[in-house]
Parts: structure tokens; C-alpha cells; sequence
């Protein structure tokens, strides 16, 4: 992968603390604000119900698909300052409260596998909260492991307690 390659990049924004719209807002805003990004489409925003850890309330959820120059764990660090920005502390609990969750979700096409980064995502195809707004940006995206579009995926999701709403502002 040379330097000046543009890649495709899909990105789930997620809050469900403060406010948690202007906090996705936020992140959003930062992301396709930095250096060697140069596109961007966003999904529409989803409330969407706690997933694994339920003890805390709903959150915000939406996607970013970006064009960028940089590579997957240049901008895993950038997403890191913006989260930080945002007024992110250390988990306390996994899968818990956050003020802005920025996950790298699709890197073109490419399996990324590192002690900081896991590409794709490895439980974003169980998760409707990350499936729905990327299948609002692009249904036909082919997952690299599973071999089928994100809208197929959605599709075959049978868990039910993954509530989700789309608000529209």
C-alpha cells in the first residue's frame, strides 16, 4: 500500500453519554476534518439499545464512510486524539458508557490483523447498531470474511433485543 493511495473507509460513530447527537456530530466533524481525508457520507442517525452490557442507557449510533490517504493505524491514532478531544476516559467497563465511540469498521477491502487494530471489525456483523447505517452508505458492500453484502448480514440478523430506531432531525 503506497502513501498516496485513496482508501474507502466505513466508520461506526457511536454516544451514549452528554449529548449524545452533538457528540457523534462532533466526532464526525473531526474525522472528516483531518489531513488526507477527502470525501465523506454520513448515515442517518439510529437510537439504538445497549448491546452486551445493558446497565446503561441508549445510544446514538451512525456510520461515516471517508476516502483517505492514511493508513489503518495512522488513522486509529487520529480517531484516538478525537475521542480524547471529545472527553472520552479509559473503559472502566467493556462495552460500557462512552461520551464517543469511533470504530474502524471496513478498510477497503483489506484484513488487518495487529495488537491495536482488528479490520474488519470482528463483532460488527452481529451488530445491528453498526450494520443498519452502513447498509443506509452502501447494502452491496461485500464483508471481506463472510463473503456477503452488508445488507445480507443485516438481513440475516434473528437477535431481537437489538432495538433500533432511526431519529430524524
Amino acid at each position: 500500500m503506497k502513501r498516496g493511495d485513496l482508501h474507502t473507509v466505513f466508520i461506526s460513530v457511536g454516544a451514549n453519554l452528554g449529548d449524545k447527537i452533538a457528540n457523534c456530530r462532533f466526532g464526525i466533524a473531526r474525522l472528516t476534518a483531518l489531513p488526507g481525508v477527502t470525501a465523506c457520507t454520513t448515515s442517518p442517525f439510529y437510537r439504538t439499545a445497549p448491546v452486551d452490557y445493558f446497565d446503561q442507557d441508549w445510544f446514538v449510533n451512525a456510520a461515516v464512510r471517508i476516502a483517505t490517504h492514511l493508513a489503518p493505524l495512522e488513522l486509529l491514532e487520529q480517531i484516538g486524539t478525537i475521542q480524547k478531544q471529545a472527553g472520552r476516559e479509559d473503559q472502566k467497563i467493556r462495552f460500557g458508557p462512552r461520551v464517543l465511540d469511533l470504530d474502524i469498521i471496513f478498510y477497503d477491502s483489506q484484513v488487518v490483523r495487529s495488537p491495536q487494530l482488528e479490520i474488519p471489525h470482528p463483532r460488527m456483523h452481529k451488530r445491528r447498531f453498526v450494520l443498519q447505517p452502513i447498509c443506509d452508505i452502501d447494502p452491496k458492500f461485500i464483508h471481506p470474511l463472510q463473503g456477503q453484502p452488508v445488507q445480507m448480514l443485516l438481513d440475516q440478523l434473528d437477535d431481537d433485543e437489538q432495538e433500533i430506531y432511526r431519529i430524524d432531525d
